[in-house]
């Protein structure tokens, strides 16, 4: 069992960075591929990116390619979401999620999910 905690969101202006945290317990962490997602009201939950148990592999969706930035720290449990030059559009409730299962950018790769954080960007 995995439980997530993001934290991190908050309200920024267009153009303005934000970096979201997830932090896991248990100590199978480093063996979960880890992904942030984004859902606004009315919309599906939309894959943002993802990183292998290593890090060794990323993975981006097109529409925040360049602007976000995936990473983690096993060694603190924890994978992290680098939001740059933000847009009124990626305002969204981000989730982050653990998995091991495919395919890597929707949710039923995933089996366990945090409460979710709220971005919004501002124009």
């Amino acid at each position: 069992q995995v439980q997530l905690v993001e934290s991190g969101g908050g309200l920024v202006q267009a153009g303005g960075s934000l970096r979201l945290s997830c932090t896991a317990s248990g100590r199978t962490f480093s063996t979960y591929r880890m992904a942030w997602f984004r859902q606004t009201p009315g919309k599906e939950r939309e894959f943002a990116a993802a990183v292998s148990w290593n890090a060794d592999n990323t993975y981006t969706a097109d529409s925040v390619k360049g602007r976000f930035t995936i990473s983690r720290d096993n060694a603190k449990n924890t994978v992290y979401l680098q939001l740059n030059s933000l847009k009124p559009e990626d305002t969204a409730v981000y989730y982050c999620a653990a998995g091991r299962r495919f395919p890597i950018v929707t949710e039923q790769g995933y089996d366990y999910w945090g409460q979710g954080t709220q971005v919004t960007v501002s124009s």
